[in-house]
């Protein structure tokens, strides 16, 4: 099969960073999906593996975490799929990715895509979905339903990114909490007013004064996508007494300091999709769970895909491109590759 893989950690516009190669076609353990591979979405998470993973062994790593195929195969426990089902998932870190045409993936860690979606529409939401999906209802278990947080207000730092792009669709959507979103360029504010955003502000200038401007003062819950390090200080700030934060990257230990937080008895989260497949909890299975219920939403018109950008053919040239692009930390919504030429 066809496939893009690295041996060395270079830069994303070397030719070795990302290189077309053969391998061989996997067969499914019994929990597997076989599953070929029609379009994948490109995260940060891929462009910091590359970066600073490398095979010591001479063998090639292939990245990917976010793709829509087509079921080729199954292993002999799985009931819940057939060869044939066009499904969805994010995979497993500890698993070869989906930058190759097949790819097997726990049967538990998938569903069936919205009816509705192509596949390269399809390929841009199951990571961001399942962790944006983590961070509200799993990590600041927040309850679901119209009237649910009604007078209580989220503050999402970097909110036009991947995660940023469904999650502010996912708490507008089953929540009744006040959402803010934080942008700072023209075109990601028109962005997250086309998803519904009403309340924006920007990051690169002082927060309070911003939510006081817009009357809200102080912030129940804040996600903060990017650069925390950068914002640590103001979002303690402007957390309300007992509050929450939650987030995903990796800030420098140094700027954290997590007795800031004491005084008012604030809470911190962090978010990684990818704890339930690396130590194969026994909830494992809630994330094809919450798949199935995104592709409802879709089915229904609450949610709509995050995708922003495509790039055909799927191979190497490409795929060092939107590493290229993923780096620049300007992209909005989600960058996908379909097809394989």
């Amino acid at each position: 099969m066809r496939a893009i893989g690295y041996q060395q950690s270079r830069a994303a516009d070397d030719p070795l960073a990302l290189v077309d190669i053969e391998l061989p076609d996997p067969s499914p353990q019994p929990g597997d999906l076989l599953v070929r591979v029609e379009a994948i979405a490109v995260n940060p998470v891929d462009s910091k593996i590359r970066r600073r993973d490398a095979p010591t062994d001479g063998s090639w790593r292939v990245l990917g975490w976010d793709a829509a195929g087509t079921v080729q195969a199954i292993g002999a426990a799985v009931t819940a799929f057939a060869p044939g089902d066009q499904v969805w998932y994010a995979g497993a870190l500890n698993r070869p990715g989906c930058n190759s045409e097949l790819q097997l993936v726990d049967a538990r860690l998938a569903s069936r895509r919205p009816a509705m979606l192509k596949a390269p529409a399809a390929a841009a939401l199951p990571l961001t979905a399942i962790t944006a999906w983590e961070l509200l209802f799993d990590r600041l278990r927040l309850s679901q339903g119209p009237e649910a947080h009604r007078g209580e207000a989220l503050l999402v730092i970097g909110a036009a990114g991947g995660v940023g792009s469904i999650l502010v669709q996912l708490a507008l959507q089953l929540t009744g909490q006040t959402v803010v979103a934080t942008a700072s360029r023209p075109e990601s504010r028109a962005w997250l007013q086309e998803l519904g955003v009403q309340h924006l502000i920007n990051h690169h200038q002082p927060l309070a004064p911003q939510l006081e401007a817009i009357g809200i003062p102080q912030v129940q819950r804040a996600v903060s996508l990017t650069h925390t390090d950068q914002h640590f200080n103001q979002l303690v700030e402007v957390l309300a007494p007992q509050g929450a934060l939650a987030l995903i990257d990796d800030p420098e230990p140094t700027a954290i300091n997590v007795l800031a937080l004491k005084r008012k008895s604030l809470s911190l989260h962090w978010e990684l999709m990818f704890t339930r497949s690396l130590f194969e909890t026994a909830d494992m299975a809630a994330q094809g769970q919450l798949l199935e219920r995104v592709a409802e939403l879709v089915e229904a018109g609450r949610l709509r895909t995050t995708l922003q950008q495509v790039l055909s053919p799927i191979n190497a040239a490409n795929l060092r491109l939107a590493h290229q692009r993923i780096e620049s930390n300007s992209t909005l919504g989600k960058l996908v590759l379909t097809g394989w030429g």
